[in-house]
């Protein structure tokens, strides 16, 4: 199939002429959606396999449906309702089924904070692996509510259209998810904070261990005043 052909074809249109009989616009669409739509469906199901399946339940879903949008929302808001009720489908069936953390690299800004050291890459893996385990915790509504709002950046709106709930319902599903996590994030957060103060005073305890000559006071590099607070922090 020619990319170029498609270029300027809106993702509308494009479903239009897949409902017309186009046998290369659904593809497209796929193509320009699909990384995404996996995605939501790695962090709601934390399983490779079982998001690969999500998400091909999902399109296969939305070819045969492409009739039934009625352009009431984006067709991308649409793709993501279906990704994400594919994985809510499959997370009630397999609720009691145990999987091993997702090795998500990306930075998780909303359920954590987000400056993190650049010294140490191997604690950060391991905040993120536990982070998602303690995701997978949560009643699947809640979690995908988390991973729209918190992980994938939506306003409360769209991710209400995504979900086909009311705005409240997705606020409320928020807090819940968050006031069930917070015991479990607490010391993640501790242990990256003593993580970062280790890192800074390894910088403190650095360079000569006598004292510099007599003479008068100056601020610079090698005064610990002037490097309190700093050392360390990306």
């Amino acid at each position: 199939m020619d990319d170029a052909r498609f270029a300027d074809t809106s993702d509308q249109n494009l479903l239009a002429q897949h409902v017309a009989g186009d046998p290369d616009a659904f593809g497209e669409l796929v193509r320009r959606h699909r990384d995404r739509l996996w995605a939501v469906a790695l962090r709601t199901l934390r399983d490779r396999e079982e998001a690969a399946d999500a998400v091909q339940d999902a399109l296969v879903s939305a070819f045969r449906a492409a009739h039934t949008f009625r352009g009431q929302s984006a067709v991308t808001t649409w793709l993501h309702r279906i990704t994400v009720n594919a994985c809510l489908d499959r997370a009630r069936k397999t609720a009691s089924r145990k999987t091993a953390p997702v090795d998500d690299t990306e930075r998780l800004d909303q359920l954590m904070e987000p400056h993190e050291s650049a010294e140490a890459p191997a604690v950060r893996q391991d905040l993120h692996r536990e982070l998602l385990a303690a995701l997978a915790t949560l009643p699947a509504e809640q979690r995908a509510a988390l991973v729209l709002v918190d992980m994938q950046a939506y306003p409360v709106a769209e991710a209400a259209r995504i979900l086909d709930v009311p705005t409240g319902t997705v606020k409320s599903r928020c807090a819940r998810g968050r006031a069930r996590l917070l015991p479990l994030l607490t010391h993640l957060r501790v242990t990256r904070r003593d993580s970062e103060d280790g890192s800074m005073e390894r910088n403190r305890t650095q360079g000569p261990s006598v004292p510099p000559a007599s003479g008068p006071k100056d601020a610079g590099a090698g005064d610990p005043a002037a490097v309190k607070g700093g050392g360390g922090i990306a």
